[in-house]
């Protein structure tokens, strides 16, 4: 399992999202995008979604959230119910990193958690594995989380996207910026070189400079764009 995000023993879930969660709020806006208010039609025997009558994509299960109990459930850990191997692949995947590297929450199969926790479990996965969205679908208080990988799923990379999804990102959430900066650009096959006092993303010609205080916090941000 090639990743393009290091992942340390010295990692949580929190540090991963700051890595992994701008790709991942990003692509999740992307595939919301498409969807607008279409109908889903979830077939869980045999892994697929139709979202109106244009749009079809196979999918990962991820977990499930009980909205009375609180309770994130990952799908990897399903003798119970029996879903299919092919859709809690990425699930496994997920297990794999928490046992190697200590991640409690990526390993323990029930934990308490609320909406908002199981969304940055979601973000995360979905930065972290490159996917092109996630989706939720309520049944009866279950909260299904999935992933899709799919080219018909379009992705605007440019510089002002990247700005405005970073920007959206920090401001949303409690994270490193720095971190998310980085891991960010990275996983966006952006180069990104760091110095004591800011960090620069290379997008083709175009340069994206964010200046850091000693305690992590952004400064100002600067762009030199191509002509």
């Amino acid at each position: 399992m090639k990743l393009k995000i290091e992942i340390t023993e010295e990692d949580t879930l929190q540090s991963l999202f700051a890595k992994c969660g701008g790709l991942g709020l990003e692509h999740h806006d992307d595939l919301e995008n498409i969807v607008n208010n279409k109908k889903p039609d979830f077939n869980i025997e045999n892994g697929t979604i139709k979202l109106g009558e244009d749009l079809k994509f196979d999918f990962q299960l991820l977990g499930t959230l009980s909205l009375k109990n609180k309770k994130w459930y990952w799908a990897w850990d399903n003798q119970d119910i029996g879903f299919l191997e092919k859709i809690v692949e990425d699930s496994k995947k997920v297990k794999e990193i928490g046992e190697k590297y200590n991640i409690s929450h990526f390993k323990e199969n029930i934990f308490q958690a609320s909406l908002y926790e199981a969304h940055i479990i979601a973000m995360t996965t979905t930065g972290l594995f490159e996917d092109d969205g996630y989706y939720v679908m309520d049944f009866e208080g279950v909260l299904f989380f999935i992933t899709i990988k799919s080219d018909k799923i379009p992705h605007e990379k440019t510089v002002e996207r990247f700005l405005y999804n970073y920007n959206t990102f920090c401001r949303e959430f409690d994270v490193n910026p720095r971190l998310a900066l980085e891991g960010y650009g990275k996983l966006n096959d952006y180069k990104y070189k760091r110095r004591d006092e800011f960090s620069v993303v290379v997008i083709g010609q175009s340069r994206i400079i964010v200046g850091f205080n000693e305690k992590g916090s952004i400064t100002h941000i600067q762009t030199m764009l191509e002509n």
